[in-house]
């Protein structure tokens, strides 16, 4: 398991166990300020999300940023759609990727860099049961080493 890195908010953990990530881009989120608040008291929550192309833009979906605790009238929804922040070649990128049978954008994880919320998002690949079955294989083999290396005194 991917261990939290610096600056981390929220991390997919369904994305490397269901996908192969092929290539990966940062993208910057439209945000209102109980959304950023939020964001850094880790109230993120990722079940299923995606990246959709409409209209040249890039919109994030089923995302779940809670409502700031302490917020009034003009809180934020929860599950809105965001939209993405990215150069349009790489929007163009995302979007032939997306439109190949058997690729997907989906967000990688949340992070803090130089104060601003980005988000990794993935072009991905599924994986089959037997590709799951060989990553789990593969993870265990190295915890077995890593215990082993741990012990051998």
């Amino acid at each position: 398991m991917a261990t939290k890195k610096k600056g981390e908010l929220a991390r997919n953990r369904k994305a490397r166990h269901d996908f192969h990530v092929l290539e990966s881009f940062e993208a910057g989120i439209v945000l209102v300020g109980t959304e950023v608040k939020s964001c850094r008291d880790n109230r993120i929550s990722m079940q299923d999300p995606y990246t959709r192309i409409m209209g040249g833009e890039a919109f994030l979906f089923n995302v779940h940023i809670d409502e700031f605790t302490h917020g009034n009238r003009f809180n934020h929804e929860a599950t809105r759609p965001r939209k993405l922040l990215l150069h349009k070649a790489e929007i163009r990128k995302i979007k032939q990727a997306i439109d190949t049978k058997g690729l997907t954008a989906v967000p990688l994880c949340f992070y803090l860099k130089r104060g601003k919320v980005k988000v990794e998002i993935g072009i991905c690949r599924g994986k089959t049961k037997g590709d799951k079955r060989e990553s789990l294989k593969k993870r265990d083999a190295a915890m077995e080493i890593k215990k082993a290396m741990k012990y051998r005194d």
